[in-house]
């Protein structure tokens, strides 16, 4: 897969602050990339540089294979965590003037935004003032106008903020389709579990500076430890912990369950396998529960952050 986005070795400085340090980011086409890190880490200020907000200081960006520049504007929908829609305007009005500064036309930008209404089911908006919106109302709104010029690249800076569940649900639900559709997507956010649920690939920005980066799924494996968390049902459950615990190297788990079983967490070794463990286990109770632990996103967003 080719990459669509390339950042090479972008630094950026506010006076003596550094808000980048030689950073690289590549974002392959047709994925969804999530952008990671604590406030302050620098992720908006990457934002701002490939939207053209401001410029790098050292570094360069490329977008479809070529160095970044202003006739890129028009292949890029961006949604900030700022707002910003002008709240005294009708929502149609604004809709139509803000699809036209990407190059649409009136005629295909109406077209385009009744599609789009209808698809949100927000037709009834159409003559509002945005400050008549919720504040999930106006997010609709604003994800409208992001996507309408349909771009090859799309950031969303915390695009489920405002939101109720089936509304998340829902904007959750297009940004795939979007994705299936050929766009590409960077997606900034804190909710770890948005990260878990959207993404193919993602970077760790801390303190300026990349810390971490890759596919999704492989990251997950290079931190999980062959620890699995267990219950099992059993006549003797001391006599048997105090077996585990000499067998294996064994903590107590935490999980919800209808019974009362004994329930641990086993880390294997390296050269140990999980049937032989499932087979030991089967042989001295009834296995109720047997899930290998698998690090989630907020998990490893915490340890590295803190290892670094």
């Amino acid at each position: 897969m080719s990459n669509l986005l390339e950042v090479n070795k972008v630094s950026k400085h506010f006076g003596d602050f550094r808000a980048l340090n030689d950073v690289s980011v590549s974002v392959p086409e047709g994925s969804i990339f999530g952008l990671l890190g604590p406030n302050g880490a620098g992720k908006t200020t990457l934002i701002r540089i490939v939207n053209q907000i401001t410029m790098p200081d050292e570094g360069t960006v490329h977008l479809g294979g070529e160095l970044l520049n202003q006739h890129h504007i028009k292949d890029i929908g961006y949604l900030p965590e700022e707002r910003g829609l002008y709240k005294s305007m009708k929502v149609g009005a604004q809709a139509l003037y803000l699809a036209q500064l990407k190059g649409l036309s009136k005629t295909e930008a109406n077209k385009r935004l009744h599609y789009w209404f209808e698809r949100l089911e927000i037709g009834d908006w159409w003559n509002k003032k945005i400050q008549e919106l919720s504040k999930g109302m106006a997010q609709k709104i604003q994800f409208v106008v992001t996507v309408l010029h349909q771009p090859k690249l799309l950031i969303f800076d915390e695009p489920f903020s405002g939101f109720d569940p089936i509304n998340a649900n829902l904007i959750k639900d297009e940004i795939l389709r979007l994705r299936e559709e050929g766009a590409t997507v960077i997606f900034s956010t804190h909710r770890m579990e948005s990260v878990e649920e959207l993404c193919d690939d993602i970077a760790l920005i801390n303190k300026s500076n990349k810390i971490l980066d890759g596919k999704l799924v492989d990251i997950k494996r290079a931190y999980k430890s062959n620890t699995f968390e267990v219950g099992i049902r059993a006549e003797d459950k001391e006599k048997l912990r105090l077996e585990l615990h000499d067998k294996f190297n064994v903590s107590r788990a935490q999980f919800k369950t209808l019974d009362d079983e004994l329930k641990l967490n086993i880390k294997l070794d390296k050269e140990d396998k999980p049937n032989d463990l499932l087979n030991y286990l089967t042989s001295r109770g009834e296995v109720s529960h047997f899930v290998e632990l698998i690090p989630s996103v907020n998990d490893i967003f915490i340890q590295t952050v803190k290892n670094n």
